[in-house]
């Protein structure tokens, strides 16, 4: 049977701006967490590399903004990047204090580097980070009597005042989140949770591509829920393309999440050649393979085009065999699992969608456009990415910034209320579906269209192309979502359409090439495009 819930918080989403969150204000009110599968599975747990911070006499916070800045590719916010890199020790320093272990060496911790980094700064538990930052934060939270976990539940909208009854616009400056309705999948009812903050947290959205490196959960919810609020979004053209995923002819199909090579196996010294054995990044970049990701990834990709060829080669099996093993365990394991021995032979890899430096438009204490609705996490954009991510700023950015959402959010509560006029969920003249192949269909079908026009390396022709099909796709799921019955699968299937839509057109709007964007209709970069692409 359908409930409602009262809450003070209500967090969507499991991952480490989610978690970090929670354990900030639980002390101040009654916290839920909804995540749509087993509270551990995010995108926080597949981070391998690490937290970027400063950490070591010789390097400096000014070091660290200037990567940052340099990476950002001029769209960064220089205030949001000094605030994160200068705030990011404290709380590194929190989570060891909650128990999350980061390795050693000589009895401090030890540093790692990757691409665009001047210095070793990379805080990391061999190369399995985001799994031990999760375990420790859900270990706290499991101990924490303040905060109820629902997992399989599913975040389907956010409730404002459009279920009211009244016009909403994106003009519209009073608009407010009163909490969201919520799937309860093994139960098949829909909930009705009502909050005085709300925060989304629910990750990013690169199971839009057909190759990711992400779980095939991250389909953008957070945004799309966001965008039919009529929240602001921004910057969702720049798609980060990992460099470095296995090759794998069996598993990148769309049906899996590629395995991720870390970054800071190239800093450990690894080399990239075609397959001739040739190394090519000194062709590309002074810096080589230590290049920001967005060069490297384009770099793999004109080989590829170039040679009519599927992968490249990553070789470290000239480096010693015990320190490979030592630091990155997981990795050596994983591709000899698979057949492959880094420390014999060169490792098959490709491009992969990572991240998403784009999202729901806020402050620097997590806030967005409309009242009581904050973000954190990759869903968010703060201003401290820019046009491309500087490897590993991404888990120091979601620890800071829930952190300053928390630190906020107790003063947002005190003047917000539970809002009882909201209805509960209808879903009158709905049908339960017969035609399930329908959706996954149509998601195989999107996942190829933004693979193939909407990647690396972008065109006007291409974009149109991608625009023309993703608006069929969304004729063809709103009618059936309007006549059927919720479910899990149906509407990641509309977040990631409305996601994809988000991204053709803001790459539509940019009329250069800067960071992870790059067209061949605009290939320079253009002073008078300096500037976020709002939506």
């Amino acid at each position: 049977m359908a409930r409602r819930y009262k809450y003070d918080y209500l967090v969507i989403g499991s991952g480490v701006a989610g978690l970090w969150f929670a354990l900030g204000v639980a002390a101040s009110g009654r916290v839920a967490i909804v995540t749509k599968k087993a509270r551990a599975e995010s995108n926080t747990n597949y981070a391998q590399g690490g937290i970027a911070s400063v950490w070591h006499e010789e390097d400096s916070v000014q070091s660290h903004v200037e990567d940052t800045l340099a990476a950002g590719a001029g769209l960064c916010d220089e205030d949001v990047v000094r605030t994160v890199i200068t705030e990011g020790p404290r709380e590194i320093r929190a989570l060891i204090a909650l128990g999350a272990s980061f390795t050693k060496s000589k009895g401090q911790l030890h540093l790692g580097r990757e691409g665009g980094h001047s210095h070793p700064r990379i805080v990391h538990a061999q190369d399995a980070t985001g799994r031990e930052v999760e375990r420790a934060l859900l270990g706290a939270i499991h101990a924490h009597d303040n905060i109820d976990v629902f997992e399989y539940h599913y975040a389907l909208d956010l409730i404002t005042e459009h279920h009211l009854g009244q016009y909403v616009t994106r003009l519209r400056p009073d608009v407010s989140c009163f909490g969201a309705y919520v799937y309860d999948e093994p139960n098949d009812e829909v909930h009705t949770f009502l909050s005085r903050v709300t925060m989304l947290a629910t990750g990013g959205s690169c199971a839009v591509y057909r190759h990711t490196t992400n779980p095939l959960i991250a389909t953008g919810d957070g945004i799309a829920m966001a965008y039919r609020a009529k929240a602001r979004i921004a910057n969702m053209e720049f798609v980060q393309f990992h460099p470095t995923a296995l090759y794998r002819p069996e598993t990148n199909t769309g049906a899996k999440p590629s395995f991720l090579i870390s970054e800071a196996v190239r800093g450990f010294g690894a080399m990239l050649r075609n397959q001739d054995g040739v190394r090519f990044m000194p062709r590309y970049d002074p810096r080589a393979e230590l290049a920001p990701r967005d060069i490297v990834a384009r770099a793999i990709d004109d080989q590829l085009k170039q040679r009519g060829e599927d992968y490249v080669l990553l070789d470290v099996s000239h480096q010693n065999t015990s320190a490979l093993e030592a630091e990155f365990p997981h990795i050596v394991k994983t591709c000899r699992r698979r057949g492959i021995d880094p420390a014999r032979e060169s490792i098959p890899v490709v491009p992969s969608a990572h991240y998403q430096c784009g999202g729901v438009q806020t402050d620097l204490e997590a806030r967005t456009s409309i009242v009581g609705l904050l973000a954190a996490g990759e869903v968010a954009c703060t201003g401290l990415h820019g046009a491309n991510r500087l490897a590993s700023n991404s888990l120091l950015e979601a620890l800071v910034l829930s952190r300053r959402a928390a630190n906020r959010a107790p003063d947002i509560a005190a003047v917000q209320n539970w809002n009882e006029a909201v209805p509960d969920w209808d879903a009158t003249g709905t049908e339960r579906p017969g035609e399930w192949v329908l959706i996954s269909h149509n998601r195989d079908e999107l996942q190829r269209v933004m693979w193939d026009y909407v990647g690396i390396v972008r065109s006007n022709l291409r974009l149109s192309r991608a625009l023309r099909r993703t608006r069929l796709l969304y004729k063809e799921v709103e009618d059936f979502y309007d006549r059927t019955r919720i479910s899990g699968a149906l509407c990641e299937l509309r977040n990631m359409i409305a996601v994809a839509y988000l991204i053709i057109r803001s790459a539509q709007m940019r009329r250069e090439s800067r960071g992870l964007h790059y067209t061949l209709d605009y290939p320079d970069r253009m002073t008078a495009e300096q500037r976020p692409s709002l939506v």
